[in-house]
């Protein structure tokens, strides 16, 4: 009898998608709340056909080489810079993600975070809790409406584009930015009416929400700097739910404390789970812990289409969805 091949999991999935993986591999899963140690990693991947991991596991030369056996390396998100994905194919090693299905989730809880800095939502509630709030006033925690404003998205791909297609719904125009060309499957017709093409700069200096869809990239590290913070309105709002290391945190703490920008809504950091302590003193920073594709029905996708990415690789199918 032909043994079954072997996965390591690294963190826990959900249980429907667990008992399809163990039905065809014999499973070692990291049922930890913490993310799997370094040397826990290098140890428990030592004969393993498959790997399913989190973007918070770095996957490099030291892990893959450790594999010997590895076939595939199955990350849970979009993103996949937490990969060497160069070296990976090197060994003849497939590298998978999980595009698509967590778009409209992670474009609504945009929205969400568009609203919650604009509306000072987060802010306020922190004032009532507080016991600070001493009643209704003509000039009480004014913020900023949307309608009439430009909506500025940087990265035009599958969850830039889902965002702008919500615009309308504020009466907002659009326009977008690319860093580095648009990725396949988001090319064609512009899903938004007089959706404009700007350069970076233009976008910076004419937007009053700036709205960040990028990959984390050498070319896209640190791109909203402080040079690039100078440049924008001074009523003007930075969102991230891209990756952490796009902005500088830095740089961004001294634009939001020196009111060089209104407000900023982060879901993402340069160090995460770690926040850069400037930003936690501001009111005008919203701050949520990486929560873009967090809803029941998108992570159990994402675990999904990760298993599904196994099966057919150890099948000796091509993968669903490769790292392009």
């Amino acid at each position: 009898m032909t043994p079954r091949p072997s996965a390591l999991v690294t963190r826990r999935i959900p249980a429907s998608v667990l008992a399809t993986l163990e039905s065809r591999c014999d499973v070692d899963l990291h049922a930890g709340r913490e993310r799997i140690s370094r040397e826990e990693l290098l140890r428990r991947v030592r004969g393993k056909q498959a790997l399913i991991c989190l973007l918070t596991d770095r996957v490099d030369r030291e892990v893959l080489d450790a594999g010997t056996d590895l076939r595939i390396v199955a990350n849970i998100a979009v993103g996949y810079d937490n990969l060497d994905v160069a070296y990976a194919r090197s060994r003849g090693i497939e590298v998978t993600n999980t595009p698509d299905v967590l778009t409209e989730a992670t474009a609504e809880f945009t929205w969400g975070l568009i609203l919650a800095i604009t509306r000072r939502i987060p802010e306020g509630e922190r004032l009532l809790r507080a016991g600070g709030w001493k009643g209704w006033a003509l000039d009480f925690m004014l913020g900023s409406e949307l309608q009439g404003k430009q909506l500025g998205i940087v990265g035009l791909g599958r969850i830039g584009l889902a965002v702008a297609v919500r615009a309308p719904a504020f009466r907002m125009r659009v326009a977008y930015t690319t860093v580095d060309p648009v990725p396949a499957g988001c090319s064609g017709p512009l899903p938004v009416p007089q959706m404009q093409a700007l350069s970076f700069d233009e976008l910076l200096a004419t937007s009053h929400v700036v709205s960040l869809h990028l990959p984390l990239t050498d070319r896209t590290r640190h791109l909203i700097d402080g040079k690039a913070l100078a440049r924008m309105k001074r009523t003007a709002y930075l969102v991230n739910t891209s990756r952490g290391p796009v902005v500088d945190e830095a740089a961004l703490a001294w634009a939001l404390r020196e009111h060089l920008i209104a407000g900023a809504a982060l879901d993402v950091y340069e160090r995460e789970p770690g926040v850069h302590p400037d930003l936690l003193a501001l009111e005008n920073v919203v701050l949520a812990p990486h929560l873009g594709s967090a809803t029941t029905e998108t992570r159990t996708a994402m675990a999904d289409l990760a298993v599904r990415n196994v099966l057919a690789v150890l099948d000796g199918r091509p993968a669903l969805t490769p790292v392009p």
